[in-house]
């Protein structure tokens, strides 16, 4: 797996100060996306036990909420591989922080509900290490800049934790 930037004070992409790891590759290809240079699997520079390291360095100050995913697409199967690992890692070693994700999949294709590219054998593993999930690809008819964490409307906040306990979609701040 490859990444492609670290911002390691980011207040927009989640509650708080947060660490911000963008991931490489990305097979949406979104009309008007932010950063169409990671939709590359080898752009940037490879995920290595070194990043690792500095992205937990950079989480562990107490006023650092926690860790956002973004890409590029972070749950192409490519990346939740690579991932996998390090968020085991980040929950062990640094329990209070939060994760957050966004992926341009749907809760429903994450869970194998509908039919998708993105499930592969380690999906509910790293779904279950996530705090909340911005679901869903980024539609340009739909962007609305008062939406709080959002780029478009038909994005959801869901609270991983209450969703899989509950069984159906638990949005977060409700």
């Amino acid at each position: 797996m490859n990444y492609c930037n670290i911002k390691p004070r980011d207040i927009a992409d989640g509650p708080g100060v947060r660490v911000t790891l963008f991931v490489s590759g990305c097979t949406h290809h979104c009309k008007n996306c932010f950063q169409p240079e990671t939709w590359a699997f080898d752009y940037g520079e490879p995920f290595t036990k070194e990043v690792e390291d500095r992205l937990l360095e950079e989480m562990a100050p107490h006023f650092v909420q926690g860790l956002t995913l973004l890409g590029g697409e972070p749950m192409e199967p490519e990346n939740q591989r690579g991932l996998l690992p390090f968020l085991r890692r980040l929950k062990e070693e640094q329990p209070g922080k939060d994760i957050w994700c966004y992926s341009g999949y749907t809760w429903e294709e994450l869970r194998g509900l509908t039919p998708s590219r993105c499930r592969c054998e380690v999906t509910d593993q790293v779904l279950s290490l996530f705090d909340v999930l911005v679901d869903g690809e980024f539609v340009e008819e739909l962007h609305d800049i008062t939406l709080l964490f959002r780029g478009s409307s038909n994005q959801r906040l869901i609270h991983v934790p209450q969703s899989l306990a509950a069984g159906q979609i638990v949005l977060w701040g409700e």
